[in-house]
């Protein structure tokens, strides 16, 4: 009874496989025209989204490699001839002012100071707080989540004047350590919320494990938690990075009056507003400004995506 059974399920199984292939051979001429409709579609839109976003970058470093009279001369065009392409828009930009230049080069030393120090101190706050989100019982552990997410979203103008009165008075303003207590107020509360959701993806068994072996919970963190959220982190310290380095409105009003206090997006402001400073000098500070991060971007891209997306299913 048994064997007879089980030769009538093999037969409806290859029945069923043959019905199957027959459907599949019936619908394969439709369904592989769409696939290839659909295919074609992703990559025209790929290509476009590429135009959208690179043309005018590769436009940008064009202007930053033509001398001001061949730009003058012939405004329109793209595609400069090779003899007219000079550098010396590059060394106006970075040589310091003493030797005819902007300074940038003081500048990117500054923003670079700034952009650090505040991913450094942003995760050393962010960290034990998302993971004391995360894994610590208390009452209104969600609510405090929120509330951090929360004060992320007041625009930065709304807190712009407080803090000018206030970094006046203590003697902060004019420094960049100021500059620095701003922007790790302004990037820890999503700093805090990006972790958490991934501090609750790693398993609880795991830190169980390491509390059975006789890790603390400080232990734990730093030697199972943290090397299993170093995407997450990296994406963190990739964001708050690029608020840093890009920031404009707060360097403005606490380094105006500090001209070797600068950071780079405060010089290239004051290029764009000058009208003794050519286009294609100011065309090379936006290179300058723009390339360490499309640079950052571009080795950190798997790390920033995978730590941007992972806790998405989380609460």
């Amino acid at each position: 009874m048994t064997t007879a059974t089980a030769s009538v399920v093999r037969a409806e199984g290859a029945v069923a496989k043959s019905r199957r292939r027959r459907q599949r051979r019936r619908r394969s001429p439709s369904s592989s025209r769409q696939n290839a409709l659909l295919g074609t579609l992703k990559w025209v839109t790929i290509v476009l989204f590429l135009i959208a976003v690179l043309l005018p970058f590769f436009y940008m470093l064009l202007l930053s490699v033509r001398p001001i009279e061949s730009l003058l001369r012939d405004p329109g065009s793209l595609l400069p001839s090779l003899d007219e392409l000079t550098f010396d828009t590059y060394r106006t930009v970075l040589a310091p002012v003493s030797q005819g230049g902007q300074g940038f080069l003081t500048f990117l030393g500054n923003s670079g100071i700034v952009a650090i120090s505040s991913v450094i101190l942003a995760l050393v706050i962010a960290i034990p707080g998302a993971y004391a989100i995360a894994r610590l019982p208390f009452i209104g552990r969600r609510q405090v989540s929120g509330l951090f997410l929360a004060a992320y979203l007041f625009p930065a103008i709304v807190v712009a004047i407080p803090l000018f009165v206030i970094f006046t008075k203590i003697g902060l303003r004019g420094s960049l350590l100021g500059l620095v207590l701003v922007y790790i107020a302004q990037t820890v509360p999503v700093a805090i919320y990006m972790m958490r959701n991934y501090f609750e993806t790693v398993p609880v068994s795991i830190e169980e494990a390491g509390r059975i072996d006789g890790l603390s919970r400080i232990g734990v963190l730093w030697r199972l938690t943290l090397p299993l959220s170093a995407p997450s982190i990296m994406a963190t310290g990739l964001f708050v990075f690029m608020i840093a380095w890009n920031e404009f409105l707060f360097a403005l009003l606490f380094l105006i009056d500090k001209r070797p206090l600068w950071t780079v997006s405060l010089g290239l402001s004051q290029l764009s507003g000058s009208t003794e400073v050519p286009t294609t000098v100011l065309m090379a500070g936006s290179v300058v400004l723009t390339l360490p991060i499309i640079v950052l971007f571009f080795f950190t891209e798997r790390l920033l995506t995978g730590g941007l997306t992972a806790g998405a299913d989380k609460g």
